[in-house]
């Protein structure tokens, strides 16, 4: 599945009719034949868990490790040609591939961009050859032959260094300026090759270091030169049948990425090396990709057959991608240093090392191997979590590949208190975290009926993929939240749908917070965090997920809260024995003045009791510090009427042009423990001017998690799930089809907190 074939047809087509005839195999039949014919010891894990409802052996088989069911996902182990099929013709020689490296010396402080050229000549010709970056007024003519046959030949294009290069930025840190590669082969004044592409100038390195303070070793990522916080999440394959992967599906995914403020993508090694389109989409909007090979949560074999298709796939891959800017590092594997180390398939010990000659073998003398040779713009990781330069030091296997001092971490937790920031480990960077929740009605009445249309009923057992997730759900969300109890059965069913995403996106964010304050601290010599990348995106069917996104695009509430968490400007807040800290994280790259401005609001009214401010402090541009710091009880004890169960703060920063981020807020008790509390009997008016859509909300009371909902009306709203903390408020909503203000008001439906008890 993952490589591309070409086979020479010259020497067998006839005049007249000619048939391609393609036989398959069932990939479910071939996986678990290979697995027999593994004799010599097993290579775990023979099936995945009997609540995914899966195939067996597909670690033994180079297809979408997902495709045999995963914790998210339904068995659906595809068979057939999933990317295009032609016959091409050409008369003198065929250019196969074309990749362009961009890469920049230190010592001469000059660009060049290492051009390979792989094409099948008829025969032996010789030519000329130009390479040219015209804008940058950099050209490079030289004569060559390519032999018959298919060969690969290489090149320097170095850049002129009187023109200015505009380098590439991830989203959020500058533009995504790119130049044409103009590539031209002539004989005897004929032109017998004619492309060109796109080339994006930029560095990136992956800083191991020693950090002051701590044991261990920093994990970042430099992009030209300047350390880059990595905000966004984790990517699955956007459908199980990926010949329905159309453009617009990619396009929508990764916009809505951006649109929240996330700059980076882990493509993740139990699905499929994506479309051509899905790189020069994440290149055209700055998002940066960590790219893993597709291996997931199992060992391999490492018999010769299966290693050499092993080699030619990984080899296809590095030369077809290896241009992207996009793609700032490769990562041999996900989990399976982890899985080894902590023995999650209970191999005896006494037959570990067979498995771990197994381990180096594939991903470090093989993968690792044909990466390096091919590709020296960017870093490779053997696997993700990982300890890095330690894990290395280590046989590539830790002893804890989870060790908070090196390295990336994998962290999931369900039923500890999730906005306890105690909770989560202080990590250097956090590829993976992440809460369950269900899609909303609308999202699942396509493909249910009215049975099915009870959190106990079979069809929600069904689909719920993760061992006792539908109890995990409820469970976290009891901590903190009454859970619906309405006497209507349908209605309580929705209001479920409605407090699993409430808990998702609280857990998230509160998560997600913790990590991004994290940046500039060094406690018990763990912090320095630069990374938060939560699981999961998308979606592929619909179901429970860890996804921000619902299957056919429709944001969950998390999606919305990341548009504020992610913010270049942000203030969290947090408690710590009794004292309240407000930090300003900044990803900006100038410094700011600013304060905090905290306002205390009384559950049962709209108005604020009081407000307080900070004194201004300095903020460099990529940093996170406290910038207000009281005790609660004196902080509520000023403001006259207010205790810990019936007020909640408001804050956010300002600098001396105003507020700068978005506002937050914090609640001093679990909302289930809020006293005034009331319905706010929200009112909706739908207005229409030109194109845009607004909706008016009058709220006569605080509310909590506002949550509007259209139905099927594709489409997103400017802001949602928020909380309402004045008596009118106006949002607008992308529509993405001709829709009507009567239309949307008539699908409308509104909900909050206090409406689902």
């Amino acid at each position: 599945m993952f490589q591309r074939y070409a086979f020479s047809v010259r020497d067998v087509l006839k005049d007249g009719d000619n048939v391609l005839k393609v036989s398959f195999l069932s990939p479910v039949l071939y996986a678990s034949d290979q697995r027999r014919a593994h004799s010599a010891y097993r290579v775990p894990p023979d099936c995945p868990p009997d609540v995914q409802h899966g195939e067996c052996h597909v670690n033994f088989i180079r297809k979408a490790q997902s495709s045999f069911s995963w914790d998210w996902g339904p068995s659906f182990p595809t068979m057939g040609l999933w990317r295009g099929v032609r016959l091409e013709a050409f008369d003198v020689l065929q250019l196969v591939l074309l990749s362009s490296v961009p890469l920049y010396s230190v010592s001469s402080s000059q660009w060049r961009v290492h051009v390979e050229l792989h094409v099948d000549a008829l025969q032996t010709t010789n030519g000329t050859i130009s390479l040219s970056v015209p804008e940058l007024e950099s050209e490079l003519i030289f004569q060559m032959q390519f032999l018959r046959g298919r060969t690969k030949k290489s090149f320097d294009l170095h850049i002129n260094t009187s023109s200015e290069v505009k380098l590439w930025w991830p989203n959020g840190h500058g533009e995504q300026p790119s130049y044409l590669l103009t590539v031209g082969g002539f004989q005897d004044g004929f032109t017998i090759l004619n492309t060109e592409t796109k080339v994006y100038f930029r560095t990136v390195e992956l800083v191991q270091e020693p950090v002051v303070g701590s044991p261990g070793l920093s994990f970042y990522f430099r992009i030209n030169g300047k350390p880059i916080f990595l905000k966004g999440s984790n990517w699955i394959p956007a459908h199980s049948f990926q010949d329905r992967v159309t453009p617009d599906v990619l396009r929508d995914l990764l916009q809505s990425a951006v649109d929240a403020n996330m700059n980076a993508l882990r493509v993740w090694g139990g699905g499929v090396y994506e479309h051509d389109l899905f790189y020069s989409l994440c290149d055209e909007m700055g998002i940066m990709v960590w790219q893993d090979f597709m291996f997931a949560c199992a060992m391999y074999p490492t018999d010769e057959d299966f290693l050499q298709t092993v080699r030619e796939e990984v080899l296809h891959q590095v030369q077809r991608l290896k241009s992207h800017p996009s793609i700032i590092i490769w990562s041999g594997n996900n989990e399976n240093e982890a899985a080894l180390a902590t023995n999650w398939f209970d191999i005896p010990e006494s037959e570990k090392p067979t498995y771990l000659t197994d381990y180096v073998k594939l991903y470090v003398d093989n993968i690792r191997g044909i990466v390096q040779e091919e590709d020296q713009s960017r870093p490779f990781l053997v696997s993700s979590p990982t300890n890095g330069f330690e894990s290395e030091q280590e046989g590539f296997v830790a002893k804890n590949p989870y060790d908070a001092h090196y390295g990336d971490t994998h962290f999931y937790t369900y039923t500890e208190d999730c906005l306890d920031w105690r909770t989560f480990p202080r990590t250097r960077f956090a590829s993976e975290y992440g809460y369950q929740s269900w899609p909303s009605f609308s999202t699942l009445q396509p493909v249910s009926i009215e049975e099915d249309w009870s959190y106990n009923s079979p069809f929600f057992e069904h689909r719920q993929h993760h061992d006792s997730g539908n109890q995990q759900m409820l469970l976290q969300a009891s901590l903190h939240f009454n859970l619906p109890n309405a006497t209507d059965p349908h209605r309580r069913f929705t209001d479920t749908l409605y407090i699993t995403q409430v808990m998702q996106a609280q857990c998230v964010k509160a998560q997600t917070e913790f990590y991004r304050r994290s940046r500039s601290e060094i406690l018990e010599g763990k912090g320095g965090t630069m990374g938060a990348l939560y699981w999961q995106l998308n979606d592929v069917w619909q179901a429970p997920s860890w996804s921000s996104i619902a299957f056919g695009g429709k944001w969950k509430m998390l999606h919305y809260f990341a548009q504020s968490f992610f913010s270049a400007l942000l203030p969290v807040s947090f408690e710590d024995e009794g004292m309240l800290f407000i930090y300003a994280v900044s990803d900006l790259s100038h410094d700011l003045k600013l304060s905090a401005v905290v306002s205390v609001y009384d559950w049962s009214a709209l108005d604020p009791v009081c407000t307080r401010r900070s004194e201004s402090l300095l903020i460099p541009g990529g940093s996170a510090a406290a910038i207000f710091k009281q005790r609660v009880n004196p902080l509520l004890g000023g403001c006259g009427r207010c205790s810990r169960l019936t007020c909640l703060l408001a804050f956010h920063l300002e600098d001396s042009s105003g507020q700068r981020g978005p506002t937050n807020h914090h609640f001093l008790s679990s909302p289930k423990d809020a006293q005034g509390l009331q319905r706010p009997n929200i009112t909706a008016s739908v207005q229409e001017d030109k194109s845009l859509l607004t909706v008016t909300l009058h709220s006569s009371a605080v509310a909590p998690f506002v949550w509007l909902d259209v139905g099927n009306i594709p489409g997103r709203f400017s802001s949602n799930g928020f909380l309402m903390l004045s008596a009118n408020t106006t949002v607008s909503f992308n529509a993405w089809r001709p829709t009507s203000a009567a239309e949307l008001s008539k699908a409308l439906a509104i909900t909050s907190l206090a409406d689902v008890y």
